[in-house]
């Protein structure tokens, strides 16, 4: 039932990152203006909103002129319920430094160093959910995105042991000098600066060795899409670049729940120790 409910939960923040990825590329506020039909311009009412429903029941259409409504409105609304049962499940079960403790009766509670670890990787969860879907969509990482979510990890950070505020720190310098350096030596045609905010961004939530799988992912299942959209001829070898953000993203994310298990596996197929 508390997965459920979080699942539920993440359906309407997922709606509420639906409007923070259309409207931060285009630098406008969120809360600026109700939402409405992009073709007709008429204002939504509060049932065309319920996240996932509402396309459901309206056949992916709008209510008043028909047009078909993007995919990506129920895609990022389950992406984000989804993720957010996810991550409340990793939080529960594999967190370290933030134990549960037991009740009198042999129960689980949630203490409230716990909540804390859960809020902060709900954050980043959100945060990664938008930078991919306004990458994806506009080519942009909005810093509006980013240095929030610097500033959380940041401060989340010194609540953990010291040791590890050096390992995240001195891994999310280096990350983001290497995406730097990249960026450099292609003239931002082979790497966006975004990218190179945001490579700092991950190597504070991962740290070392988290941050190296993650790069290795990202750069692996790049290099693989893009060797797709060439075979079927759906962007150019020169010309039309590929968003690297959302590749990113996918990489941290499957780091952040199974970086453990990808090491050991990287490990064995390189037969190091």
């Amino acid at each position: 039932m508390i997965l459920f409910l979080i699942f539920i939960i993440g359906l309407f923040i997922g709606s509420f990152l639906n409007v923070l990825a259309d409207r931060f590329p285009k630098d406008e506020s969120p809360f600026k203006g109700r939402s409405h039909c992009e073709k007709c311009k008429r204002k939504l009412a509060w049932y065309d909103l319920i996240p996932l429903l509402s396309f459901i029941m309206l056949k992916g259409k709008c209510r008043y002129c028909r047009t078909r409504l993007s995919s990506y409105y129920p895609i990022v609304e389950l992406t984000t319920g989804i993720l957010f049962a996810i991550t409340t499940l990793f939080v529960l079960n594999n967190f370290q430094f933030f134990p549960l403790r037991q009740g009198f009766e042999g129960q689980t509670i949630l203490n409230f160093q716990t909540l804390i670890s859960l809020a902060y990787y709900l954050f980043i969860i959100s945060s990664l959910i938008v930078i991919f879907f306004a990458d994806l969509k506009y080519g942009i990482i909005p810093d509006k995105i980013i240095f929030p979510a610097i500033g959380v990890s940041f401060l989340y950070l010194f609540i953990n042991p010291s040791s590890l505020i050096i390992n995240h720190l001195l891994f999310a310098i280096a990350a983001c000098l290497f995406f730097l350096l990249l960026f450099l030596v292609t003239r931002g045609r082979g790497m966006g600066f975004g990218d190179v905010k945001f490579a700092f961004l991950m190597g504070l939530v991962l740290g070392f060795p988290n941050i190296i799988v993650a790069l290795y992912v990202a750069f692996l299942t790049g290099a693989i899409v893009g060797c797709i959209l060439i075979i079927w001829r759906k962007k150019r070898v020169f010309g039309t670049a590929i968003p690297f953000g959302p590749f990113l993203v996918l990489g941290t994310l499957l780091t952040l729940f199974w970086g453990e298990s990808i090491l050991r596996y990287l490990k064995l197929v390189l037969g190091l120790p």
